[in-house]
């Protein structure tokens, strides 16, 4: 039954992933700005593949930090 767990909790941080991109595709900010949030979301998807519970983790943090305003610098 863990593996059911374990099952949800992967599909949830995929949904989350998945609202995460729509919600950097809807801003409006530089191109630069938007490459480096997904860059970030990237990362984020490649770490749940080794580590879930840090994976969300950042999640958080970066879904945090979009809804404060907080965005990386313009990359060129």
């Amino acid at each position: 039954m863990e593996h059911d767990g374990q099952l949800e909790l992967y599909a949830a941080v995929a949904d989350q992933l998945k609202e995460a991109h729509a919600a950097v595709r809807a801003l409006q900010v530089p191109e630069g700005v938007r490459m480096a949030l997904t860059r970030k979301l990237l990362v984020i998807t490649a770490a749940a593949k080794h580590d879930l519970a840090d994976a969300t983790r950042r999640l958080e943090r970066f879904m945090a930090d979009l809804e404060d305003g907080r965005m990386p610098e313009e990359e060129h």
